[in-house]
């Protein structure tokens, strides 16, 4: 039995048709492109298929204009810099850095549009060098001929230094404009003189509202949506497909259409059908990118900070998404002697018994160690004070690197050694009471110099 979520009744297009005359010079390049963010079909941004009526409803439903983006007014808003430079015949090249289904590839696509561009789309998984010269000979010719060629490279952080430096002469020279689109930091992705010839613009993960929007502009949509199907769906219903997607558009797109299949034409859209489309959406996790260390950043942080539902939390998002969980357990270890350090000794080798635990005995059960582990270093009193005086000795370590080592220090093992000093006036602390002494530990240079203070956390006492 169905719930239904209510009673907005919506129409909506199966897809437009789009005919485009290919340019018998201008060959197709396609085998060059591995689908991007919705799945563009061809190389060339005036090439098409002759009929999108097939397209996924993601495809079909994507922007043409900078009035019809949603989400990123930093970027496309009448007045933005972006859009003011595209629309003065100026597109700079650019680095789009933006989680996925943010709009990276769209943007590109209204940009080319905009500014009355050749738009030549590559990659970066399955482009090489030679690809990308083939492209710059072509953009060459149609330079002369007074042409501009936007060059749009998907998943840029893939490409090696050698192809990034490859196309370097031609976006400084003006032979193309680059649009690179990644998911990644492109500080740490895409090489420094790359980004000097290129500005970076950072799209935002889509809200709720915003891909809300998209659902409701799909639904109503009858030249490219759905809106000659005549479904019915409710605000609530919009509303719980926006929140399954976690901000990506296409996504939403997706799991709209599927719905859609499920309701029929003239049917309902309904919490049920909307759960079993969205029951196997896959976790938007990369254990090599940005994802990766923004979450496990989190569960760290979690831990520091003394919350145990928000680190049980993390650890249940990486566990689910795939993280190795030896991973996870190092980090434990780290946090145990960085964060909680000598406030709670039993925190350290507690961690180092999840590590094995879960090396012993894997996943599943493994994550039961985990969360053990998780919760004490949580609710643990919180001392960094020997990482800190560390890192203060070490400073004064590369300031002093070549300080002698006090004479009564020094091992002496032979005559000579004796002779010159080595060890005279050393004081062995068992000799004395209470196994302590009062002697100089430090190089002159460092003489009285204190390192360690306790923090007075939990055991961590003067």
């Amino acid at each position: 039995m169905h719930t239904r979520c209510g009673g907005t009744r919506y129409t909506i297009a199966m897809g437009e048709r789009r005919e485009h005359q290919a340019n018998p010079d201008e060959p197709r390049q396609a085998a060059l492109f591995a689908g991007v963010e919705a799945g563009e079909p061809s190389l060339e941004a005036d090439v098409a298929d002759d009929d999108d009526s097939a397209a996924p409803l993601a495809y079909r439903m994507r922007p043409r204009t900078f009035d019809e983006i949603v989400g990123q007014p930093q970027l496309a808003a009448p007045g933005a810099p972006l859009r003011v430079a595209v629309e003065r015949g100026r597109p700079p090249s650019a680095v789009l850095w933006g989680p996925p289904g943010s709009g990276k590839t769209t943007l590109a696509h209204v940009i080319a549009t905009a500014a009355r561009a050749r738009f030549v789309a590559l990659s970066a998984v399955s482009a090489g060098v030679a690809d990308l010269r083939r492209v710059v000979t072509e953009a060459a010719a149609r330079r002369r001929r007074g042409e501009r060629t936007i060059l749009f490279i998907d998943e840029i952080h893939r490409f090696n230094r050698g192809q990034q430096d490859a196309i370097l002469p031609y976006v400084e020279d003006g032979t193309i404009t680059l649009l690179g689109a990644t998911t990644e930091n492109p500080s740490f992705e895409v090489n420094a003189a790359l980004l000097s010839r290129a500005r970076v613009f950072v799209l935002r993960q889509l809200d709720e509202d915003d891909i809300a929007t998209v659902v409701r502009r799909a639904l109503a949509d009858t030249e490219r949506g759905l809106g000659m199907l005549g479904l019915t769906a409710s605000d609530e219903c919009v509303r719980l497909i926006a929140a399954a997607a976690g901000g990506d558009a296409r996504t939403a797109l997706n799991l709209l259409e599927f719905a859609a299949d499920l309701a029929g034409s003239g049917g309902a859209i309904t919490q049920e059908l909307i759960a079993q489309a969205a029951q196997h959406l896959p976790a938007r996790y990369d254990r090599a990118g940005d994802a990766h260390y923004d979450t496990i950043s989190a569960f760290i942080k979690s831990i520091r900070d003394s919350d145990p539902d928000g680190a049980l939390y993390w650890l249940a998002r990486m566990i689910e998404a795939g993280e190795d969980p030896l991973f996870i357990a190092r980090r434990l270890v780290i946090s145990a002697a960085e964060d909680i350090g000598l406030a709670d000794p039993q925190a350290l080798p507690l961690a180092v018994a999840a590590q094995q635990a879960v090396h012993f005995i894997g996943l599943p059960e493994g994550v039961i160690p985990l969360a053990e582990a998780t919760v004490y270093l949580a609710r643990a009193p919180k001392s960094n004070a020997s990482y800190a005086a560390f890192n203060a000795a070490r400073e004064a370590a590369r300031a002093t690197r070549n300080a002698p080592v006090p004479l009564h220090l020094r091992n002496a093992v032979t005559g000579l050694m004796r002779a010159l000093g080595y060890g005279a006036g050393y004081k062995y602390a068992h000799d004395y009471p209470d196994h302590r002494v009062e002697q100089q530990h430090l190089p002159d240079e460092l003489r009285g110099r204190r390192f360690f203070t306790p923090s007075g956390q939990g055991a961590d006492q003067p």
